[in-house]
């Protein structure tokens, strides 16, 4: 496991992750997509979408789903899990935010 860190203070993570939008960011080698919910202290993380490896950057957000822009599958944002399409859950990562910032771990 690997940790990285983005942002030095709640204030900075939330200038950078606008409310409910999906941001690209690189980590080592992955590019990953991160939603930020609401004034949660907590966030999820998304990867792409299992089913045929569409990038979720672009994807639309709607009543706490992520929708997939190639087939329109759906997603819980908290969880990942596959709500609407023949796909399996989507790869979340654990993150934390606090005063120092936001932590992500990777595997």
């Amino acid at each position: 496991m690997k940790e990285f860190q983005l942002g030095n203070s709640i204030a900075e993570v939330v200038e950078m992750l606008p409310d409910f939008r999906i941001k690209k960011v690189r980590l080592d080698n992955r590019e990953i997509a991160i939603v930020r919910m609401g004034e949660k202290k907590s966030m999820d993380l998304i990867f792409f979408c299992p089913h045929r490896g569409a990038s979720l950057i672009q994807a639309n957000i709607h009543s706490g789903e992520i929708i997939c822009p190639l087939h329109h599958y759906r997603f819980e944002l908290q969880s990942g899990r596959s709500r609407a399409g023949d796909c399996p859950d989507l790869e979340t990562f654990p993150c934390r935010l606090s005063e120092k910032g936001l932590t992500i771990t990777l595997p």
